[in-house]
């Protein structure tokens, strides 16, 4: 039987043509040693492709800008003068390209797309899987195993076609997890459901809910770039990989270990900790990437 725990939902579905299906998420109880990360020589996602955000149920229009935010903080075209920024953090991902073909990468370039809000439930508080995938091709929610395994997913779906040619869709999917999961979803900014009990840290953004999911967000959009087809970069078994951030569980700073997220840094007035500067002077903490080069997980500070 589906187990089911209510949460808002964030979709950030990015159009692009011929995806298959994958999964992955940010695991709450990986904490084995890495195994050796393999390129296992499929296509990773390439060219100009727009992230559109669908809100599913009540979001406040400043909870939205911290994400909305994160988004436009990816992009190098538009670097953040501050240091170590967001930017920075996602070139990181760049490796990966020069691995496959050092002397030529492609590139990936993502942007902000367009925001929908469904603030109204159009497919009711309980969602499954299979209806985040309806809900993300339209363009307090239940959904299917949020807090039991996961934090979020990533996938894709087929989508209209268009010129007679197929196309489908990648999306992810992270939830609100300041009043249901925060314990797993949005450590270190929360108490630990278990483990090392260490004092939470101050949320960046004053939102321990949003600020966990752009944790999660940021861990996903790395697995999908990296992994989009399920054939690309991961460690081990393909149907439950460590990606790119998921690799690096825990990780956000150098001296990083269980129950403690490693040396960040703090601003003076808030108390706040974080490890990136973003847009519009926002302050992030993102998780470690596992670096293909070196074989080893990657942090800003």
């Amino acid at each position: 039987m589906a187990s089911f725990v209510s949460t808002h939902l964030l979709l950030a579905v990015l159009f692009i043509s011929f995806f298959q299906f994958n999964l992955a998420a940010r695991r709450l109880a990986d904490t084995q040693q890495p195994l050796l990360f393999q390129y296992h020589n499929g296509p990773l996602l390439t060219g100009k492709i727009s992230i559109n955000l669908i809100w599913y149920g009540k979001f406040k229009p400043t909870q939205r800008a911290i994400i909305s935010d994160f988004i436009t903080s990816l992009s190098t075209s538009t670097p953040t003068t501050a240091q170590p920024s967001v930017a920075t953090w996602w070139k990181t991902t760049e490796k990966y390209y020069h691995l496959i073909n050092s002397k030529k990468p492609s590139t990936l370039l993502l942007s902000l797309g367009n925001q929908i809000l469904d603030e109204n439930y159009s497919l009711g508080k309980s969602l499954s899987n299979q209806q985040i995938e309806t809900l993300a091709s339209k363009a307090d929610v239940a959904v299917e195993g949020f807090c039991m395994s996961k934090c979020g997913t990533h996938g894709s779906s087929k989508g209209a076609s268009i010129q007679g040619k197929s196309n489908k869709f990648a999306y992810v999917w992270v939830g609100n997890s300041e009043t249901q999961c925060p314990g797993q979803c949005a450590w270190p900014f929360h108490q630990p459901i278990y483990g090392p009990q260490s004092p939470p840290l101050v949320a960046p953004n004053n939102d321990v809910g949003l600020d966990g999911m752009v944790i999660n967000l940021a861990s996903l959009l790395a697995g999908t770039t990296t992994n989009p087809f399920g054939n690309g970069y991961f460690q081990g078994p393909k149907d439950a990989p460590l990606e790119a951030a998921s690799a690096c569980p825990g990780v956000y700073g150098k001296g990083a270990y269980p129950g403690y997220a490693g040396d960040l840094l703090e601003d003076p007035t808030s108390g706040a900790s974080y490890n990136a500067n973003g847009a519009n002077g926002r302050k992030y903490l993102v998780p470690a990437l596992f670096d293909p080069s070196t074989q080893s997980c990657s942090t800003l500070v």
